[in-house]
């Protein structure tokens, strides 16, 4: 087994066909059909079934591929790290959810230290990837939130994990709508009072799944509901149908200005706790150490 079998099945796995996969890894069909072979043959185990409507994952090939993900994953960090033409350089990554103040601890940080040489990341993403960045030390700090209704959900995948979760701030529900919007100037407002608007959510969850959501209110049932995974996009919707979206109400002077949008405080109550996970038990790097240190000066908690 080397890590050219695994990449194959995983991009075998995603297509419809061995012909397709084929054309993606710019290999024969033949080929990849018999890499594919004997690593079945190795392992003992059969990873596809191949009928003339094309090829599925078995239950044993759906374990090897989850298991072949997180190979992958790490033996890229790995590639990076030592073979790519910026290994002399600083390194640092964070993954998180959409906050400014992640955003801005991390340029508080380059700033600070301002290497002469480096390779810094910070990636917005999903909320099950900023678990999985961390657990896998793509990323050595991630900011992630979560709400009432997916507390337990997110604080069991956070110990299954190998993570541990330090609070930050506890943040009240508000919702947001452009500054022309005739609900512009209410300070309070009920659920209820928006059932004639659409909700514009900023959909973070994997497979439709609302308790990975870094939204509160993700289990009320709307009347009418958008659902975007891109922000910009978000935004435009908003401002085009006069809809609104849900968060934290933190919105820095900058936003308000540049994206036009206003907080109303929601009278349901489902609070947001934000805070960072780090990998249980890690030596921190100087720059984890220091990024920590930035996002304690937010600590409300």
């Amino acid at each position: 087994m080397n890590i050219s079998q695994i990449r194959y099945v995983l991009e075998t796995a995603a297509s419809s066909s061995i012909r397709e996969a084929a054309t993606r890894l710019f290999i024969s069909q033949p080929a990849l059909s018999a890499s594919i072979k004997e690593l079945e043959d190795e392992l003992g185990i059969l990873i596809f079934e191949r009928s003339n409507k094309g090829i599925s994952l078995t239950d044993e090939g759906r374990e090897f591929v989850t298991y072949a993900k997180k190979v992958v994953s790490q033996y890229e960090i790995m590639e990076d790290r030592y073979l790519s033409k910026d290994s002399d350089k600083e390194r640092f990554s964070v993954s998180t959810q959409h906050y400014n103040f992640s955003i801005k601890a991390f340029t508080r940080l380059l700033k600070r230290f301002d290497p002469e040489k480096f390779v810094f990341s910070i990636h917005e993403t999903r909320t099950r990837h900023v678990l999985e960045d961390v657990r896998t030390m793509k990323s050595e700090v991630g900011i992630i939130s979560f709400s009432g209704a997916n507390e337990g959900v997110i604080k069991k995948l956070i110990r299954d994990y190998g993570l541990v979760f330090t609070p930050l701030m506890r943040r009240e529900t508000y919702i947001y709508v452009w500054e022309d919007h005739e609900l512009a100037g209410r300070t309070e407002i009920s659920i209820e009072e928006l059932g004639d608007y659409p909700c514009v959510s900023f959909d973070q969850s994997d497979d439709s799944n609302f308790y990975l959501t870094e939204e509160a209110m993700a289990d009320y049932d709307f009347k009418k509901l958008v659902k975007s995974d891109d922000r910009a996009t978000s935004m435009e919707i908003i401002a085009e149908l006069h809809g609104y979206s849900i968060g934290s109400g933190m919105l820095s002077e900058e936003d308000a200005i540049l994206k036009g949008l206003v907080s109303i405080k929601l009278k349901e109550e489902d609070p947001l706790t934000i805070g960072y996970i780090v990998r249980k038990g890690t030596i921190m790097s100087m720059y984890g150490k220091a990024y920590v240190e930035e996002l304690l000066r937010f600590k409300e908690l």
